[in-house]
């Protein structure tokens, strides 16, 4: 199992989906724009130290907590029901997860267990577990 915290100022809200095309000699070009490849070395510069020595393999369990700071009107461990979504969430991290080595493949995520809160402590909870 692998456990970790990452405490942040502010959760990046760039997801995987803003991936931009552009039409070259008449053939689309997908491409990641300027803030989509900022976010992305972020998460592998902020995932690469809990990476294991070996991927894991066969059935697995990742469980993301996304703590976002709180705003008027909430309180610490308030569910955030707005904004973005959970699967859009976790797609970035995710792949970065694999490029690093967490995992042989994404496809071994047999479970996936994603919950955004408010929260006085900022950062992304990460637990990778063996079913």
């Amino acid at each position: 199992m692998i456990e970790f915290f990452i405490p942040m100022k502010k959760i990046p809200t760039v997801t995987h989906q803003q991936k931009k095309v552009r039409v070259v000699h008449g053939k689309p070009q997908f491409y990641e724009p300027d803030e989509l490849k900022e976010t992305r070395a972020m998460f592998m510069e902020l995932l690469a130290p809990y990476a294991p020595n070996e991927p894991m393999d066969g059935p697995l369990r990742l469980t993301t907590k996304w703590l976002f700071p709180k705003i008027k009107g909430t309180t610490n461990g308030q569910y955030k029901h707005t904004k973005p979504d959970t699967e859009n969430l976790l797609k970035l991290p995710k792949d970065c997860m694999q490029e690093l080595g967490f995992f042989v493949n994404d496809s071994r995520v047999a479970s996936e267990i994603t919950e955004k809160f408010w929260a006085d402590t900022v950062g992304i909870y990460v637990r990778l577990e063996k079913l």
